[in-house]
């Protein structure tokens, strides 16, 4: 493990949520990975998600989580930072991911409140606690009350920042005055990062440190504009190029990891293919996307089509706008 003791000199910016590519067979496509992680590291991103959200964990194998971290680790070849999911609602198996994460090289993880079993604050407490205490990699913590149910307090969280391993928080809860009023209350050097693409700008002009970000997936070198313009006092700039994103945004939104994974098919970098429970995008929501992507335009997507050299796009599915 490579030693991280100041999150604020990596842990910061627009981070995308990877992926996870799927070939014709639905094992797991590394080239395409490969390309992805490259492509975002080219931008200047100064780490990746891995194996989370985006990257449908729940469907994946323990075995093919570790490879994608360990993929991971490998293409980044310390050029960027490489953050694996690790949550679970057991506790046990949210341990056995991060010890998995460490073995593979990851840097930090990120864990989730557990979703479904419904915790209170105490057993969300102890939860990320024993996760602690069974690993030594840095961990950020997910709260995404729309898919867990349960929400992580203020009052659990700064208990839990006590500890030096705990380095962050990914806040998907869409409460863009969260920075303002934590952050007095936290450990210097603690970050605070969105969630939610839509209030990601807020959130950062706000006092948050930057977005584990979907659309960051489609226009890397956008977003990454779009947090410049605001840490330099640019708000106006901000906006104008967050307004941009807006319909991409919404669109990716509504059915992600579908929605996101077609429109890098769109732009020639990847298979559109999911797993169940999760499927293809229907046509009406493949429009809004296409829509959203040539209103944007290819000079602010970075991501010409000779760049791809992976198999299989739909061919229902043009390759550039």
């Amino acid at each position: 493990m490579t030693l991280l003791p100041n999150p604020a000199t990596w842990l910061a910016g627009y981070i995308p949520d990877l992926p996870t590519p799927f070939d014709e067979a639905g094992a797991l496509d590394l080239t395409a990975f490969a390309v992805l992680c490259e492509r975002q590291i080219k931008a200047g991103v100064t780490a990746i998600v891995v194996g989370e959200t985006a990257g449908e964990a729940s469907t994946l194998t323990p075995a093919e989580h570790e490879a994608i971290v360990r993929a991971a680790v490998g293409i980044a070849r310390g050029r960027v930072r490489v953050i694996a999911g690790a949550g679970s609602n057991s506790t046990s198996q949210a341990i056995e991911l991060t010890r998995r994460a460490e073995a593979a090289g990851a840097d930090a993880v990120l864990s989730v409140v557990p979703y479904y079993n419904k915790p209170m604050q105490s057993g969300i407490f102890a939860h990320f606690q024993a996760i602690a205490d069974a690993a030594t990699l840095p961990i950020i913590l997910h709260d995404v009350p729309a898919r867990t149910i349960r929400e992580l307090s203020d009052d659990t969280l700064t208990q839990l920042a006590r500890s030096k391993q705990f380095i962050g928080l990914r806040d998907a809860t869409g409460d863009i005055t969260r920075p303002m009023r934590l952050r007095s209350l936290l450990p210097h050097g603690f970050r605070l990062l969105s969630g939610d693409d839509a209030t990601a700008l807020a959130f950062i002009a706000n006092g948050g440190d930057g977005c584990i970000s979907t659309i960051s997936n489609v226009a890397p070198e956008l977003c990454l504009a779009v947090f410049s313009s605001c840490r330099q006092g640019r708000l106006q700039s901000a906006r104008y190029l967050h307004n941009r994103l807006a319909a991409l945004t919404s669109a990716l939104s509504k059915e992600s990891p579908a929605a996101l994974k077609y429109a890098l098919c769109l732009l020639g970098f990847m298979s559109p293919a999911t797993r169940l429970p999760i499927v293809e995008l229907a046509d009406p929501a493949k429009a809004e996307v296409a829509s959203a992507i040539a209103g944007i335009g290819d000079e602010d997507l970075g991501c010409p089509i000779e760049s791809w050299r992976g198999p299989r796009l739909h061919a229902d599915s043009p390759a550039r706008l």
